[in-house]
């Protein structure tokens, strides 16, 4: 029996690992799909240290007659801010991060460059966002990172904490864009903001897993009437929280209710019918599982 489940808990460590690894090289690759076919043959810089070794292959071959592959340029950068990370992430981190850079580095090596033609740089850059934001979520599911400019806005906000990482990275991010832009151009930049923009949007979409929902607060005197439309009309469950109100000091009942983005519009429409003053707030959620949702919801 022992042995049996030192068995099976191997095999799940396993399987893990292997899903991991499965994740990682698609993900890696679909990014340097990105780079080797759209983005460095159109000289279009979308920030990071694939953008900025792209701007070092162009200003090498002018000034030296002969190119910098961009792959060495990628992975030749991460080498010091991986030693950095080292003392303050951990070896552990560090480690699967230059394993994910090393395989990243090695797509761009072995992936030819392609040229897409300049005919149609929105529709490059729609892709190259596309690809790079697919690669994105594949590999961060996985717990693991490229490195490049993620990695060194985290190491920055450690001795500047008063900073986030978000504002950090696009801080870095942008002076890369504009380099980018000084080297070649205004007009192809404001296609790498669009590439940047998707690819943002579909890491979000698959970092969540297609689960983004919308939270509703809502305060009204008829919020039992609304509580059981919503439960009737909407096949949807509702918690009420007694909240009260910091100017009146009175206490008053407060709808939560979460629903999918394409039921937004009917529960907002069901509220105004009821109660046309009611106060309603409604934020986003990255994701939200359990009764109702994903593969509960019948």
């Amino acid at each position: 029996m022992m042995c049996r489940r030192g068995l099976q808990g191997y095999m799940k460590r396993y399987n893990k690992l292997l899903k991991e690894l499965c994740c990682l090289a698609a993900g890696t690759v679909l990014m340097a799909a990105a780079v080797n076919w759209i983005y460095e043959p159109l000289d279009m810089v979308t920030g990071g240290i694939s953008g900025l070794s792209i701007i070092i292959k162009r200003l090498a071959y002018n000034m030296a007659g002969r190119a910098v592959p961009v792959w060495l340029s990628n992975f030749v950068i991460n080498i010091p801010i991986f030693i950095w990370g080292i003392f303050i992430k951990g070896k552990e981190f560090i480690a699967k991060t230059l394993f994910a850079n090393t395989f990243f580095s090695f797509s761009m090596s072995v992936m030819p460059v392609l040229d897409p033609g300049r005919h149609d740089y929105l529709l490059a850059a729609v892709v190259g966002g596309v690809l790079t934001g697919f690669g994105l979520g594949l590999v961060f599911t996985t717990g693991y990172s490229t490195g490049g400019t993620d990695l060194l806005s985290s190491l920055i906000c450690k001795y500047f904490p008063y900073y986030s990482v978000s504002v950090v990275l696009f801080i870095i991010d942008s002076l890369v864009i504009l380099a980018g832009a000084l080297v070649f151009g205004i007009y192809i930049s404001f296609y790498a903001v669009i590439a940047v923009f998707v690819s943002s949007r579909v890491m979000d979409f698959i970092l969540s897993g297609g689960k983004a929902c919308k939270q509703v607060l809502i305060i009204s005197p008829e919020y039992e009437k609304i509580s059981n439309s919503i439960f009737s009309m909407m096949d949807r469950g509702a918690t009420l929280i007694e909240a009260k109100g910091m100017y009146s000091h009175k206490s008053r009942p407060v709808i939560l209710c979460v629903v999918a983005r394409k039921e937004i519009a009917k529960l907002t429409g069901l509220v105004k019918d009821i109660d046309r003053n009611a106060f309603v707030v409604i934020s986003e959620i990255r994701e939200v599982f359990g009764e109702g949702f994903g593969q509960n919801r019948q």
